[in-house]
């Protein structure tokens, strides 16, 4: 069975799997583990890096399977590294990996851990091509599965839900879905011909921006209430005051240049909500 289209023998094979590790995609959705984990008052590392190597597979399940429908249904793509069997293993290799995550969250916390850890393969798995080709769908993917994994990271370790885990996850769903929506702006003409409606294509370019721009707001001002309300640590205002300085530069930026800026923008944020929550500086 040919795995790589490029590269012969076992070599090729393994580069070609490894090229479906897109690191920029990847590490937010552990991160995000990890930042619900350190949320709760105790912290089991070796339960919150189950998790986290489960939603590594989550994430690699959603690359192959994005990189076989762009390339081999919808010709999107000019190449991809793996054959049309690569990808059927590739999916079977990271699925096997989650489940084995999965099962041993079940025995070792309970099946609530497991039941909150499942929906990020099912988001995964059928995001392309079922759910992104609508606006919710297409716009609420990614963003779903990062809220998903900081609530899971926290369940693993509690077996619980809080107010604040609940917070800090919809504050990323609505920052991250603002992100998206100017992200997929930029293939506005390609998305229009194959009648995939993100919401550039549903409301027009200037109306999804400003939009966009709506839901970064709100998720910044959330961060900010929280903060002032005792849900977050007082400090966590500074990473929603970081975040804003970014999203203002980028308000004239074209969706391409926007959408670099803003994710490495997120990243910062987070990072300061992880300093935030770990240490208290301002408390």
């Amino acid at each position: 069975m040919a795995i790589a289209r490029h590269e012969q023998g076992v070599r090729g094979d393994l580069a070609a799997l490894a090229s479906q590790v897109h690191p920029v995609f990847m590490l937010p959705p552990l991160a995000a583990s990890w930042f619900g984990a350190v949320l709760a008052p105790a912290l089991v590392p070796r339960v919150a890096f189950v998790h986290m190597l489960a939603m590594f597979f989550a994430v690699y399940t959603a690359h192959v399977k994005d990189g076989y429908v762009d390339f081999y249904v919808r010709s999107e793509d000019d190449d991809h590294p793996l054959t049309m069997a690569g990808c059927r293993l590739g999916l079977i290799l990271s699925t096997v990996g989650f489940v084995l995550c999965t099962g041993w969250l079940w025995l070792a916390v309970g099946s609530g851990a497991a039941l909150v850890t499942l929906p990020t393969w099912l988001v995964a798995y059928f995001h392309a091509p079922q759910l992104d080709m609508h606006p919710i769908g297409a716009t609420l993917g990614y963003p779903l599965g990062i809220a998903l994994a900081i609530l899971g990271g926290y369940y693993a370790q509690t077996t619980a839900m809080s107010a604040p885990a609940l917070a800090f996850a919809a504050v990323f769903l609505v920052l991250l879905s603002g992100i998206k929506v100017i992200d997929d702006a930029k293939d506005y003409d390609y998305d229009r011909s194959i009648r995939k409606r993100t919401v550039a294509v549903a409301l027009g370019q200037e109306r999804a921006r400003r939009s966009a721009h709506l839901l970064i707001a709100l998720a910044l001002v959330g961060t900010l209430a929280g903060a002032f309300l005792g849900l977050f640590p007082p400090s966590t205002a500074l990473a929603a005051v970081a975040f804003g300085a970014v999203a203002l530069v980028t308000r004239r930026f074209e969706p391409r240049r926007a959408t670099k800026l803003l994710m490495r923008g997120s990243y910062v944020f987070l990072g300061l909500l992880f300093l935030a929550v770990l240490f208290h500086p301002l408390s």
